[in-house]
């Protein structure tokens, strides 16, 4: 489908569909987890800990609508697809419908009754002529949960009118956007907002958001490729590897799209068919619209297939093509990653800490406050915010204990960190390190010497016996490694370390994926530059020497979670959006009592699909590892489930759940009594807490739990801060316990959840999360 066909008048008789921005949001605030949940009935809130102050960047509702509103459900025919057409339509009959009101694009909320339950209304699209249709649906009383829908699209209507544009779903303010000309990027400051029903109040949750965008567009760059390519193929495939999988965002209309492909077929000349059948260029079609001109007839398009949603993973859609020199590029590059000024610079700018954040978002609400034309809006609605942050009370949890071999010490206080300790003394579970290879790139043997020598330092104190490794010089490409590698491994060896010339990630990735699945053997690979720094060499030695301890099946550290024959679960799914290829679901499963050892299986799903199907029989083949182990099966199953979209929820507790229940019943004897807990992670929060110390907001210490005001009154939640951070503002992860046979108390599942972040080998330091929710067990390996 063209561009001008998305973008202006797509007519389709077909149904209408449900056009809702926050629908996945609102269907899993409306999921009732806790009723299933009896021990939790009367309170959901802990006890353990010392209490803290804190503060929240929610600002609570202080006052909404109090009388009945009404729905009415608003159709076209023919059917119209874009939704700021549907609006314009719609908006042609103002004076019916009256000032006060709010249109999702598919529905209408009005604060008193038409004159009659059905209208039949005639609207004009370039002079063709379209049927708007207004139907009554229903009466909604102020507690409904269906209004706070309605004063979310009420409140994007207020950033507009402050004159934030919107790219994606956010909004952001061009008129503060901050360049960086040595750079060729621009920041636009802008705000991500929601208003929802939490523990005792309505609250509007805003923070503080920021759109990358480079000085340069598509065009630009791949006019600088062609200096460097001048062969129409390797042009070609130079593109296709820049742009292919990369956000752009166009300059007439400020949408974002996906790079799916580059049509050299096709040039801004070429005709297609609008929608009253006339024929017209991409040049003639660009000025006429946005009065855009362009003067490069030559490019290429870009494809893209249109955003990818879950829900629409089995609708085919028509691709749009764009003109690359009217679409910017965003985000950053790998050079531009690699370049310490570069993100030195963005740093200071986007990393906010607690108190900048505080003043952006309070810069937000005095706007509000004090702009007339906002407040006229919110008048008509009776809407009306607090100026400051929540505040409540919160808890810190006590110091999580390490157990290192013989040795036991508590993580720090302040920073959460033991990284000292762990280094100090023998690990856990140690390997010795008999067999083993170094590979080095020509010119780099000094880099593997040095690393060589470290390690022979570092790991005595670890407890690791190394003896020599067998060194081989290779040429820098993907090929000579895999040739050493074929002469040289044999069954006896343990481990192979790369050290690696440059950042590659084509040999990084070939190198990975020949030593996991053509020659399976642990890995490591290492930089060649890191190991030149001789200031941080023993630090970094220690560091792998660690990681190829783990890797070969030792352990570094373990925590006491007061459990016994417990199996701890994690699931967590990858989506390939850039290529659109398969999703991946990783499932990884604890085999013995000290959490070191994992079974570890992944899933293939179709492209968008985010529950997994095929727990059963990873949940089967994980319980036959534990018992073959322990020589019985677990009595409890936690799981813990990342990777969940919004709107996932209720389909969690209908098909999820069920299967690994399912699976129980197959192993487990009728009578086995054993339990299962399923916990919900989100990290992707917008939520942030405070502490208030001398008079300024810091952020808070590890182990603040969070079980009041901002949690949901029907579900069994809580936020915890499991980290600590240097710069910017700590981010919290939210946990929902959706089901629960172990009936496990507040304090006990928030204090197992918090020891549990402690086994993320590869950060000796609280962690944001359990990291045994990856594909690779607790130590990642890639």
């Amino acid at each position: 489908m063209r561009e001008e066909a998305q973008l202006v008048a797509t007519l389709q008789a077909t149904s209408v569909k449900e056009r809702n921005r926050f629908g996945g949001i609102f269907r899993d605030h409306v999921v009732d987890t806790r009723q299933y949940l009896d021990h939790v009935r009367e309170s959901t809130a802990g006890t353990q800990g010392r209490p803290v102050k804190l503060f929240t960047n929610h600002f609570r509702v202080t006052s909404r609508p109090q009388q009945v509103t009404y729905k009415y459900n608003i159709d076209y025919m023919p059917d119209i697809e874009d939704g700021k057409v549907r609006t314009e339509l719609l908006l042609q009959h103002k004076a019916l419908i009256g000032k006060c009101h709010i249109f999702d694009g598919s529905s209408l909320l009005l604060p008193q009754k038409l004159l009659s339950p059905k209208m039949e209304l005639v609207s004009l699209l370039k002079k063709q002529v379209v049927k708007v249709t207004i139907e009554f649906t229903s009466e909604l009383t102020p507690t409904s949960p269906d209004c706070l829908r309605y004063y979310n699209i009420l409140f994007r209507r207020i950033l507009k009118m402050m004159e934030l544009e919107q790219v994606g779903r956010n909004y952001y303010n061009k008129r503060e956007a901050t360049e960086f000309s040595d750079h060729n990027l621009v920041i636009w400051p802008g705000y991500v907002t929601s208003i929802l029903e939490y523990e005792t109040s309505i609250t509007l949750c805003a923070d503080v958001n920021h759109k990358l965008v480079r000085m340069q567009t598509a065009y630009d760059l791949i006019s600088a490729l062609c200096d460097g390519f001048p062969a129409k193929q390797d042009l070609q495939e130079q593109v296709s590897k820049q742009l292919v999988g990369s956000i752009v965002s166009t300059v007439f209309n400020n949408k974002t799209y996906r790079v799916d492909d580059i049509n050299w077929e096709e040039t801004p000349r070429t005709t297609f068919k609008t929608s009253d059948g006339a024929e017209i260029t991409f040049v003639e079609y660009y000025k006429t619209r946005y009065d855009q001109v362009v003067t490069e007839l030559n490019q290429p398009l870009l494809i893209s297939k249109g955003k990818w949603k879950k829900s629409q993973r089995d609708t085919p859609q028509e691709p749009v093509l764009l003109v690359p020199q009217l679409c910017h590029l965003t985000g950053l590059t790998d050079d531009l990653r690699r370049n310490y000024r570069v993100m030195r610079d963005l740093a200071l700018h986007m990393r906010l800490d607690p108190e900048k954040r505080q003043h952006e978002l309070q810069k937000l609400m005095n706007a509000i406050q004090t702009n007339k034309e906002v407040q006229q809006e919110l008048q008509l609605w009776d809407l009306k915010f607090d100026a400051s942050f929540l505040s409540f009370s919160g808890r810190i949890l006590k110091e999580v204990r390490i157990f290192q071999g013989r040795r036991v010490f508590d993580s720090h206080p302040q920073f959460a960190d033991w990284s000292k300790e762990t280094r100090s003394g023998p690990l856990l579970n140690v390997k010795s390190l008999d067999h083993w290879l170094i590979l080095y790139p020509t010119g780099n043997y000094r880099a593997a010497s040095f690393f060589l020598q470290s390690l022979r330092r570092v790991t005595p104190t670890m407890g690791i016996s190394m003896r020599e490794a067998k060194i081989l010089e290779v040429s820098d490409t993907v090929q000579s490694y895999t040739t050493a590698l074929e002469n040289h491994v044999s069954s006896k060896t343990q481990m192979v370390v790369c050290v690696l010339s440059s950042e590659k990630k084509d040999l990084y990735d070939s190198i990975k994926q020949y030593l996991c699945v053509s020659c399976p053997i642990p890995s490591q690979c290492v930089i060649a530059r890191t190991l030149d720094k001789l200031q941080t060499l023993m630090t970094i030695a220690t560091k792998l020497a660690q990681q190829m301890n783990c890797k070969m099946g030792g352990a570094l550290w373990k925590v006491d979670t007061g459990l016994q024959n417990t199996m701890f679960i994690g699931i967590d799914c990858f989506h390939d959006i850039v290529h659109r290829r398969k999703s991946i679901a990783g499932f990884v499963s604890s085999i013995n009592q000290e959490l070191t050892q994992w079974f570890s299986q992944c899933l293939f799903q179709e492209s968008g699909q985010e529950l997994v199907n095929g727990l059963k029989a990873c949940l089967e083949a994980a319980l036959k590892l534990w018992c073959k182990h322990n020589l019985f099966l677990p009595q409890a199953i936690i799981v813990y489930r990342d990777g969940v979209g919004d709107g996932q929820l209720q389909a969690l507790l209908d098909h999820e759940v069920p299967q690994i229940e399912s699976s129980l019943k197959s192993v487990y004897p009728k009578d086995s009594g054993v339990k299962l807990t399923f916990i919900v992670v989100k990290k992707r929060i917008n939520t942030r807490f405070f502490v208030e110390s001398e008079g300024r907001l810091r952020n808070p210490l590890p182990g603040t739990v969070i079980d009041v005001e901002v949690t949901k009154r029907q579900w069994y939640d809580f936020f915890i801060v499991s980290q600590s951070v240097k710069d910017g503002t700590v981010t919290p992860t939210h946990y929902n316990v959706i089901h629960d046979t172990v009936r496990f108390t507040p304090d006990r599942i928030q204090c197992l959840t918090y020891r549990l972040c402690h086994m993320y080998y590869n950060l000796p330091a609280g962690e944001q999360t359990m990291r045994f929710v990856s594909c690779n067990s607790p130590f990642e390996v890639y």
